[in-house]
């Protein structure tokens, strides 16, 4: 398909030899990072000297830690973000002032792996690819149950999508400059913290006729610790809300990551299950019924529930997958509610133009 950010195989074949390498700007936001860029910018600064990437950009979001000056220490180029404007104004900061043909996003508690910037080079080197993005490893360092569900699963979600993507991760991700640009990078208007800003920013270059990648290989180490409070308010509020929102106004839902087809059909089983074990208690089924359906959402989430069992062993499998049926519920819920909240202002438009 033609688009707006299709290049010229001219532009990068040389000598009818091969591709010639993109420049990479690497952007690192970061607020209150000291406890993470002392592992998280090394390797990327590695990969500076051997020549890898163009250049290494944090931008500093008005810390009141040390994270600038340990920044600098280490050797990284340190900009001030000009207020605490969230991660998304920030990249957008950055993005200005970077030098590469090639924006590389990655978060503050990352720790790419070693090959990370040769995968982006292989990837670039097709004309019609725009943006590409990888997943976190399936090695969590926190080892709480929360860390290791919640950077699990989206290991396996960015593992069994389409290569072919319909959307943008910013944790680590890259976009050709003149393509972020010409959209008008991250909408920090509407995303004034972190959230779906780089899903969104996914869909715009999509829809200018962008050719966006999964690449399974391209890895790297989340550094973050999470707890279930953090966890559940992230999800819903962060995440399945706003995503939700930009669903039904966009009416674009894709069928990919935890949004598919089969997504939904995993999260309609989850809430018979709920609803089995609610008539269950009030004595109207059978006790067999809810065990039924707990051996169906196994079968169902084998996938995700053999990754549990392999990195944590089975009764980490068995919570984390019974723990994967409340995600469904509140995410489900999440999505019920912005529908309703949706059709209600669809109605109140209605008539006033009545």
């Amino acid at each position: 398909m033609e688009g707006d950010f299709q290049f010229s195989l001219a532009h990068v074949v040389i000598n009818g030899d091969g591709f010639e390498p993109v420049s990479i700007s690497a952007i690192v936001p970061v607020y209150n990072s000291s406890a993470f860029i002392r592992q998280s910018l090394p390797p990327l600064l590695a990969m500076h000297a051997r020549g890898e990437a163009l250049e290494i950009i944090v931008v500093d979001d008005s810390s009141t830690d040390e994270s600038a000056e340990i920044a600098s220490a280490l050797g990284a180029k340190v900009v001030p973000s000009g207020g605490r404007l969230g991660p998304g104004a920030a990249r957008n900061v950055a993005a200005q002032l970077a030098r590469g043909d090639v924006l590389w996003f990655v978060d503050s508690d990352v720790v790419v792996h070693e090959d990370a910037a040769r995968q982006l080079q292989a990837a670039f080197a097709k004309p019609t690819v725009v943006a590409v993005f990888g997943s976190y490893d399936d090695h969590p360092p926190v080892r709480n149950f929360f860390s290791q569900y919640k950077n699990l699963v989206h290991h396996y979600y960015h593992h069994i999508a389409a290569q072919e993507a319909s959307t943008f991760w910013a944790g680590c991700g890259a976009v050709r400059k003149k393509a972020f640009l010409q959209v008008g990078g991250f909408d920090t208007m509407r995303y004034t913290r972190p959230s779906i800003e780089d899903i969104e920013l996914g869909y715009r270059l999509r829809a200018k006729g962008g050719r966006i990648l999964l690449l399974r290989k391209l890895q790297g180490t989340h550094l973050k610790e999470w707890r279930l409070r953090d966890l559940i308010q992230t999800e819903i509020f962060h995440r399945a809300v706003p995503w939700s929102r930009l669903i039904l106004q966009t009416r674009d839902l894709i069928n990919d990551l935890n949004v598919g087809t089969h997504e939904r059909l995993r999260a309609l089983l989850a809430g018979t299950l709920f609803l089995s074990v609610g008539l269950f208690l009030f004595s109207i089924i059978a006790w067999w019924w809810p065990v039924l359906l707990v051996v169906a959402c196994v079968i169902a989430n084998h996938q995700l529930t053999m990754l549990f069992y392999r990195r944590n062993g089975a009764l980490f499998a068995l919570g984390g997958m019974l723990f994967h049926q409340v995600y469904y519920l509140y995410s489900s819920a999440a999505f019920g509610w912005c529908w309703f909240e949706h059709r209600l202002a669809l109605q109140n438009h209605g008539s006033r133009e009545g």
